[in-house]
């Protein structure tokens, strides 16, 4: 949640937070986590849209089948605009962040929800089943996952792999459109928080009334910016520069 709201004041909109679960950790790693009662993230959702004014939305880590059943009933777009769904299910180097019994449940009532969904590459193979060890794999894998009901898809194309050159996003917008994303590859260890930011950053252009063609491209090119710029804090995995996000945004 940090990453997402650092994300939200650098593209200019002031965000909100339901907390479904707390970690605890550092740059070298998560060490416990504590997932959040279904009252109490339902509480949030019922507060949060009896008083604000709220434009779109996205969703970070729902780590099981309870927190997917109470999401999936609490959300709607009327109250909450848009959602931009990030499936933090696996990070960048295959750790696995969902319970592996919730993997279904995700795709039934999470993913139809989706106005953007955004998995890596990862969590792409996990959710279609598809290798993508080609172009034409992760094409079939976006129509996948359009086929489960999500509206637009974006695969980002970073993996564990120091031989890329580039990384190469591919997007399938709801009308048929698609198009790749690419920016150069920045060897660093200095990550955290960018499929957050990336995902935050997609639903501030939402809210602000951009389509998701010009939503996704800011997204890439303002992520790019915080990545090829990283930000000195923390012995180990660091985070990246929101502030040079934020100069890329304006």
């Amino acid at each position: 949640m940090p990453a997402d709201l650092h994300a939200f004041f650098a593209d200019g909109v002031y965000g909100h937070g339901i907390l479904t679960a707390a970690v605890s950790g550092n740059s070298y790693g998560i060490t416990s986590s504590q997932v959040m009662p279904q009252e109490f993230i339902a509480e949030q959702f019922k507060v949060l849209s009896e008083d604000f004014d709220i434009k779109a939305a996205k969703t970070g880590m729902l780590a099981n089948d309870d927190v997917i059943n109470v999401v999936a009933d609490n959300y709607s777009p009327e109250h909450f605009g848009p959602l931009v769904v990030d499936p933090v299910i696996i990070t960048k180097h295959g750790a696995m962040l969902l319970e592996q019994s919730a993997y279904e449940l995700f795709r039934e009532r999470i993913i139809p929800l989706a106005t953007v969904i955004t998995p890596n590459f990862y969590e792409a193979q996990k959710l279609t089943g598809i290798e993508m060890t080609t172009d034409e794999e992760r094409v079939k894998a976006a129509h996948y996952l359009q086929d489960l009901g999500a509206k637009n898809v974006v695969i980002k194309g970073a993996h564990n792999d120091d031989s890329q050159t580039t990384v190469d996003d591919f997007v399938l917008l709801e009308d048929g459109d698609s198009f790749w994303l690419k920016k150069p590859f920045v060897k660093t260890d200095r990550l955290n928080g960018t499929g957050d930011s990336f995902s935050a950053i997609i639903a501030a252009e939402l809210a602000k009334g951009n389509n998701v063609k010009i939503a996704v491209t800011k997204a890439k090119d303002a992520v790019y910016a915080a990545i090829a710029n990283p930000l000195t804090v923390g012995h180990k995995f660091g985070p990246i520069n929101h502030w040079d996000a934020q100069k890329e945004l304006h």
